[in-house]
C-alpha cells in the first residue's frame, strides 16, 4: 500500500546552510556574548581574557579576543552594557564561505589559528565539471 499526498498533509524539506563542512564530531557550548554586539551565525569569536566574554575576533586586538576559538551557532544581538548567552561551536569542520570574520583575518591565518582548538576550516569544492 502506498500513501500519496492527502489533503492537509505537508512536506517540509530541510535545507542546511552549509556552515558545517565535514563529519568530524561537533562540540558546542554556551558562551557569554559581550555587550554591544550584533553577530550572525558563523561569526568567528575570540574570548576576552579579563571578562570571559566572547566577541568578534580581531587579529589586531590585545584583550585575548585576538585568538579565534569558537564559531557562533545562532544570531545574537546584545545591547550596550548588557551581555547575552549564546551557543558556539568549539570543535568541528566548517566551511569558510559561510563564516563571518573580521577583515583583519584571512582564511589562511584563521585556518592556522583555529586548528589548536580542534576547529578545522575548509573551503567548498564545486561539483561542476571543469571547463576547458
Amino acid at each position: 500500500m502506498t500513501y500519496g499526498f492527502m489533503p492537509g498533509m505537508q512536506s517540509v524539506t530541510f535545507v542546511p546552510d552549509q556552515l558545517v563542512a565535514g563529519n568530524l564530531k561537533i562540540v558546542t557550548q554556551p558562551v557569554t556574548i559581550g555587550a554591544s554586539q550584533t553577530l550572525i551565525r558563523g561569526a568567528v569569536l575570540g574570548k576576552v581574557t579579563a571578562t570571559g566574554e566572547y566577541i568578534l575576533s580581531v587579529a589586531t586586538a590585545t584583550d585575548g579576543s585576538e585568538t579565534p576559538c569558537a564559531i557562533l551557532i545562532d544570531n545574537v544581538t546584545t545591547a550596550a552594557g548588557a551581555t547575552a548567552t549564546g551557543d558556539a561551536y568549539v570543535m568541528g569542520e566548517f566551511n569558510t564561505n559561510y563564516m563571518t570574520y573580521d577583515a583583519s583575518w584571512t582564511v589562511a591565518t584563521l585556518t592556522e589559528a583555529m586548528r589548536p582548538f580542534g576547529i578545522y576550516l575548509k573551503t567548498s569544492v564545486s561539483g561542476a565539471p571543469p571547463t576547458s
